[in-house]
């Protein structure tokens, strides 16, 4: 086989970045004078590192992470020391893989919602974890359509898949009963196999306000709290002092 062929047999093994760079790695290799091992170990290296990078975007895209929303956009002065204490554990991301849940509460515009997805940001791109981003009204929504065309427990196999479910604002959806039994489905189901991300502008005294249920309100805390982090996220509104400082 000549050396022109190989390149075409590269595209169709499914080496796309092989078969891209394996001129250019060619020259470069005889003009260095590099051994078969490094030359080799160059293209797969280089093969690795693109389907990484296309796996990661991959991951990015079926997120629905808001775009923005980094952890170098994230003004960290603004936060609370306890939560900046946490910052490094979270990156990490072991209690992700173990499972466990992380609770962020506090009033609205308290960088609640930009810090978990900055965090859950770095879990896509430093550990190829797989995320989503919801709001609690349309994940509610979503599970309630999928109830009424007896399809619920397809709906939540779906969801399982991801290792990490960041569920957005839960305190801003009043339920009725038929919403509250599906988002206590979607909570106890996940519970210590996969992680949920919670955001809420009320604490667990007034959960009672999401669930109406006294004994589904503590079945509902229990869950996330038996393996979670809580984070308390304090301070003036960043959104109103970023209006503040727009206006001056």
């Amino acid at each position: 086989m000549s050396t022109s062929s190989l390149p075409i047999l590269l595209r169709s093994l499914r080496l796309p970045t092989i078969a891209r760079e394996y001129d250019q790695a060619l020259h470069r290799a005889e003009a260095e004078n590099w051994g078969y091992k490094r030359f080799l170990s160059y293209l797969f290296e280089a093969e690795g590192n693109d389907r990484l990078q296309r796996k990661i975007q991959r991951q990015l895209k079926d997120s629905n992470l808001p775009a923005g929303k980094t952890l170098e956009a994230l003004d960290l002065k603004l936060l609370p020391e306890k939560v900046r204490r946490q910052i490094p554990a979270l990156l990490e991301a072991d209690f992700v893989r173990r499972g466990d849940n992380l609770l962020c509460f506090g009033l609205a515009g308290r960088g609640k919602s930009h810090f978990v997805n900055a965090i859950a940001r770095e879990w896509i791109c430093r550990h190829q974890l797989q995320v989503l981003f919801i709001p609690a009204f349309r994940l509610v929504t979503q599970l309630l359509a999928a109830k009424r065309d007896l399809k619920l427990p397809q709906a939540i196999n779906r969801l399982q898949r991801f290792d990490a479910v960041i569920v957005d604002d839960i305190g801003y959806v009043q339920q009725s009963r038929e919403e509250m039994e599906v988002l206590f489905h979607f909570l106890a189901e996940r519970y210590e196999k996969k992680s949920v991300v919670i955001t809420s502008n009320l604490v667990f005294s007034q959960w009672d306000q999401i669930f109406k249920d006294p004994m589904t309100t503590m079945a509902a805390i229990d869950r996330l709290v038996h393996h979670a982090t809580i984070l308390d996220f304090t301070g003036s509104s960043v959104r109103a002092d970023e209006a503040k400082k727009r206006q001056n």
